[in-house]
């Protein structure tokens, strides 16, 4: 079989160091360009030791014209507003890609451009988007040439509210989204704000109400329920360098609906997902057991007040970027959809 050959477009970052690291282990993928800007004419190894096997692999400018004919698929792990271009570059040549910003999430352009304060040029290349969170939109995956990965934040809260929407077990207002981010969630970069001693022994809520993601985490709720979704989101940073826990509270609607009815259809909706996975009654999930794989655990539990409680977690660098990117890029090329992805270990 002839392999896919894959272009890493920003590459210098955790997600893709994480990209190639998961890539590694998928037999029928070749890398054949990794692009960094600051890092240009640099071996991959010498930012990122433990990635052995590109010893040999040099990461070179993104020149888009010059790497169009190296990829049958390109993932752009760039900042925000960054994609745009080079993704509508290589959709409008025919090639797949996998955006890993947030430029083609939200389908409303109006609410992009004041969440994220730009300009969004590519309408036209926007309304081919397809939000990559495989639970949900497997089949148009499969057939799609442009996918916008999901953000981290998003995919623990989608995951955790999906069947509980669908199953319309809960009231759509007053959703409430704690969630908890390791470091790593803001990228590879220096700043004081994410310095060893500024985050050690620390513990602190950030963008408080202004969260980006949270359009993202209302848009795909609002789907999933037929009607629009608001939700109280407040994220937090870790001391940790990468994980990352939800704790989501939603009214049920009858007060009287048992944990085990509510773990039935949880489990029910999630018994065929490779990777996403319903702990027993009683089990909550730890950002420890799913370090480095790309599961996403979900635990539950109901107040005596009648509040649904579900936790979710998973490793914001693998479910919550990379590992979904290749998961995705699993979909589209039709293989299994597990490839590369259900041997990765827990990294200790």
């Amino acid at each position: 079989m002839k392999k896919i050959r894959a272009v890493i477009c920003g590459g210098s970052g955790y997600t893709g160091a994480e990209l190639l690291r998961i890539l590694n282990h998928a037999v029928e993928v070749e890398i054949t360009a990794v692009t960094s800007e600051q890092s240009a004419g640099k071996q991959v190894t010498e930012l990122f030791p433990h990635l052995h096997a590109y010893s040999s692999v040099c990461f070179e400018p993104l020149i888009k014209e010059a790497l169009l004919d190296k990829g049958d698929v390109f993932f752009l792990a760039l900042p925000h507003s960054a994609s745009q271009a080079a993704v509508a570059f290589f959709h409008s040549h025919g090639k797949k890609v996998i955006d890993l910003s947030a430029d083609y999430r939200l389908r409303d352009i109006t609410t992009y451009e004041r969440w994220y304060k730009t300009k969004h040029d590519f309408p036209d290349t926007l309304k081919h988007a397809v939000f990559g969170l495989p639970e949900l939109y497997r089949s148009e995956i499969k057939n799609a040439l442009l996918i916008a990965n999901p953000g981290c934040y998003p995919t623990t809260a989608i995951l955790a509210l999906y069947p509980a929407l669908r199953q319309k077990i809960i009231t759509i207002d007053n959703i409430v989204i704690d969630s908890k981010s390791g470091v790593s969630g803001a990228g590879r970069k220096s700043e004081v704000a994410y310095s060893f001693c500024e985050v050690t022994d620390g513990f602190r809520a950030y963008g408080v109400a202004l969260h980006r993601h949270t359009p993202e985490i209302e848009q795909e709720l609002s789907v999933i329920a037929g009607a629009a979704v608001n939700v109280t989101f407040t994220p937090h940073l870790l001391p940790v360098a990468r994980g990352m826990l939800s704790t989501v509270y939603a009214p049920l609607k009858d007060k009287a609906t048992c944990l085990n009815d509510v773990h039935a259809i949880y489990a029910d909706a999630y018994k065929d997902e490779p990777f996403v996975d319903v702990l027993p009654i009683g089990k909550y999930p730890d950002i420890r057991n799913v370090r480095g794989t790309n599961i996403c655990q979900i635990g539950l539990a109901v107040s005596e007040n009648g509040t649904l409680i579900i936790i979710s977690a998973i490793d914001n660098l693998v479910k919550g970027a990379s590992g979904q990117a290749v998961q995705n890029m699993n979909l589209m090329f039709g293989l299994d959809e597990t490839a590369g992805l259900d041997l990765l270990p827990v990294v200790p």
